[in-house]
């Protein structure tokens, strides 16, 4: 079969052997998978997959079953389906394990189930399981254009935060403010804080100024760092603000410990996807074979929503 792989730091595409199906294990025909930033990053040799896991790219896809595993029992051959994956997903076929996979909502194309999973499931955890995000609390997320922060925005909206986003790109301001935040220019996110929460999703740039920003036992979540992962702190204000700093990834994360994440997103959000109150917007598609060319068209900043491939 046709997969995304990796060489000298580019992504290309390469023959490789099916994969078969194990325990537990739906073998998904693959019809979209989305780009996320840790993708670019095992293209450039930063971001290794973990033990076991394919060395083929993508982290999120979405198709049909064609084929079970023993001990499957939850879903049949001709289920739509889509789920995080540890790699493997940028590809005509993906072995899933069966815990992992979410039913995709008769509401979402395939384009957009492509994008859903890996940037719905990070924001959800990321906001609520780690920071604990609460109705009526104001929350800052940085980088809010990009494929986390727009699932982030949409969800903290929906919870009854009052949401301030960071857009870099002035002509997508208007569109993430119509996700229900305040859509500001990042040199200007102190004058709107204080902030109970805020939302890490670009690095280096944004520090120390996030300490300013935020509110006394504020929370501090960092998922994203591309923008730079080396910062110097006061740790005299984290303890006068008495701070809590938290950071968090999936990919390395146990069966059991994604397959958590996976079922508080089908409790939480997929019924907010069914109602028509979140969506996922789509940058642009590209069909597989042109896999570098969508790499590098990810890479640009400035875009809104998900870069989705279509085998």
């Amino acid at each position: 079969m046709r997969a995304v792989i990796f060489e000298d730091g580019q992504a290309t595409i390469g023959e490789v052997a099916d994969p078969q199906p194990g325990h537990r294990q739906l073998l998904v025909e693959v019809r979209a998978a989305g780009l996320n930033g840790a993708d670019l990053a095992q293209a450039k040799g930063g971001y290794a997959p973990p033990p076991g896991a394919p060395a083929t790219g993508g982290l999120e896809m979405a198709g049909e079953v064609v084929a079970t595993g023993d001990g499957c029992r939850r879903f049949s051959v001709g289920d739509r389906v889509m789920a995080v994956v540890q790699g493997g997903g940028q590809a005509e076929l993906c072995a899933v394990d069966e815990p992992l996979a979410m039913p995709v909502p008769e509401s979402l194309d395939w384009e957009s189930a492509g994008g859903f999973p890996e940037v719905f499931a990070t924001a959800h955890d990321a906001l609520f399981t780690q920071a604990g995000l609460e109705m009526g609390e104001r929350v800052c997320i940085h980088g809010a254009a990009g494929g986390v922060g727009v699932a982030a925005v949409q969800l903290a909206a929906a919870a009854g935060a009052e949401v301030t986003a960071t857009v870099r790109n002035p002509d997508s301001r208007a569109a993430v403010a119509e996700m229900g935040a305040h859509a500001i220019d990042p040199a200007d996110f102190v004058e709107a804080g204080p902030f109970h929460v805020i939302l890490e999703l670009v690095g280096a740039p944004n520090w120390p100024a996030n300490l300013k920003a935020l509110a006394t036992e504020g929370r501090i979540v960092v998922i994203g760092v591309g923008a730079g992962a080396e910062v110097s702190l006061n740790l005299a204000l984290l303890m006068v603000k008495r701070v809590r700093l938290l950071a968090s990834t999936l990919r390395p994360r146990s069966l059991e410990q994604r397959a958590t994440v996976a079922r508080r997103l089908e409790l939480h959000v997929l019924p907010l996807v069914e109602s028509g109150q979140i969506r996922v917007p789509v940058a642009r598609t590209f069909p597989l074979a042109e896999a570098a060319a969508a790499y590098e068209y990810f890479a640009v900043p400035g875009k809104l929503g998900k870069v989705v491939l279509i085998p």
